[in-house]
């Protein structure tokens, strides 16, 4: 029988064009080739599909941000075909057959926040991860406290300030944003990796970050600063029908001199550190893990998320937010904590492959 094909999505249009690129290479460089086809896609900048080039680069090198080569044959995926068409103009299009799964190693808008699981969907492939709804939501950092507050877990005190309202009622909406009182974090709604967050602690600075974190996404959140600590946990969904699982929690700081885990922490070298077993009381490590599978559920994940709380002075956990397709290199916090937890990276590729493979296109 013919092996699995696999299509590896990287690129995209958003700032975390470069993320998902380092996130690539792990993945292309862990999939085992005995058992599965490889086909490498890159998504540009633009928006434009592409093979992937033979010599493309996936890491970060001379402090230069990795881009998605665009020399490589264009692609389509037309609806409902699960086949890839290779064209180039003035050219009759190619057929590159069809693809088992894709694994769509992406983040941010146009990416993890449902659209391409909505074309995936369209297209009758299937893919590694949460489906179109759950993606959405958890890309959507007002919508997933919402939902999560619903599912009753812990979260911090915050505000949302809308396109329509900056504009028209900007004093009104930075006076309830005071409300919560300073210091405040101000980030996009629907952004990751850090982009376009900051800390303000008075309304000049409150204004120039709410200004700032809209060069990235004209929905605003400004949450309430939390003592604590930051904890993280990742959760798998089972192959079978059990429930989910959560490894074991990790914590995380800050190396690098940075205020907070801003962009440069989570993806330069020697910026941040990870410990696991988080230094917690083991009481509180299994509620954590509880509440990360709670989180996982409430948003009807698949596949795979990195859940995060704050642990408080006082032994408190707070819900920060859930990442449904987290940063995915081999040195990543998801992969780390699997691996202390008995999963190797390699391992945790082919088991989300597998789970892909499990299920069926469509609703579910």
């Amino acid at each position: 029988m013919s092996k699995p094909r696999v299509a590896v999505v990287f690129g995209g249009r958003n700032s975390e064009h470069a993320v998902s690129l380092m996130g690539a290479g792990s993945v292309l460089d862990a999939i085992d080739r005995s058992k599965y086809e490889v086909v490498p896609i890159g998504i540009a900048q633009d928006g434009r599909w592409v093979l992937a080039a033979s010599d493309q680069r996936f890491a970060i090198e001379a402090g230069e941000l990795p881009v998605v080569d665009t020399t490589g044959a264009a692609l389509a995926l037309p609806s409902g075909s699960g086949s890839l068409v290779a064209y180039d103009p003035g050219s009759i299009p190619v057929e590159l057959g069809s693809v088992d799964v894709v694994f769509p190693v992406m983040h941010g808008p146009f990416a993890e926040d449902g659209t391409i699981q909505g074309l995936l969907e369209m297209a009758g492939v299937r893919y590694v991860g949460s489906g179109v709804l759950a993606s959405a939501v958890g890309m959507d950092k007002a919508y997933m406290k919402t939902v999560i507050a619903a599912a009753g877990l812990p979260t911090g005190p915050y505000a949302v300030i809308r396109d329509r309202d900056w504009r028209l009622n900007r004093e009104q909406v930075l006076k309830e944003a005071e409300e919560l009182g300073y210091p405040v974090f101000v980030k996009p709604a629907r952004a990751g990796s850090s982009q376009g967050i900051s800390k303000a602690s008075d309304r000049a600075e409150l204004e120039a970050a709410v200004e700032f974190a809209r060069q990235h996404d004209p929905k605003v959140l400004v949450e309430a600063a939390i003592a604590g600590r930051e904890i993280e946990c990742a959760v798998l969904q089972s192959l079978g029908d059990e429930p989910a699982a959560a490894s074991m929690p990790g914590e995380v700081k800050v190396e690098g001199g940075q205020e907070f885990f801003d962009f440069e922490a989570k993806y330069y070298p020697d910026q941040m550190s990870l410990t696991v077993p988080a230094d917690i009381p083991q009481e509180t490590a299994e509620e954590l893990r509880a509440m990360a599978v709670r989180a996982f559920e409430a948003l009807e994940c698949e596949g795979l998320a990195r859940v995060d709380f704050f642990y408080t002075p006082d032994g408190k956990l707070v819900f920060n937010e859930i990442n449904t397709m987290p940063g995915f290199t081999s040195l990543s916090v998801a992969p780390q904590l699997w691996a202390a937890s008995g999963l190797s990276y390699p391992a945790l590729v082919d088991r989300l492959i597998q789970l892909a493979l499990s299920r069926s296109p469509g609703l579910r």
